[in-house]
């Protein structure tokens, strides 16, 4: 029996560098699984300034604004009032 892709490992091997993202990934469970690894930077229930996320997405392509974007659009992070928390 084929042994199943953890997308996780995968997206950890193939798009990140000395531990920033690269680029995204096309594929929608890669590109979620990227979010995924990028979301672990934050503490749930912590609230976060935008430029403290932007601080910890530094370094990361393509930018902050579009990773903190893509972060909330795929419900890793809560936006209100330009405070920023990790959903869960």
């Amino acid at each position: 029996m084929p042994r199943r892709h953890d997308p996780a490992t995968h997206v950890r091997l193939a798009f990140f560098r000395d531990g920033h993202l690269t680029s995204l990934p096309s594929r929608s469970r890669y590109l979620v699984a990227a979010l995924g690894v990028l979301a672990d930077r934050f503490e749930p229930g912590r609230t976060y300034p935008e430029p403290e996320v932007n601080e910890r997405l530094a370094g990361d392509e393509p930018d902050p604004a579009t990773l903190r974007r893509l972060l909330v659009d795929h419900g890793f992070m809560l936006r209100s009032r330009g405070l920023y928390r990790r959903s869960g």
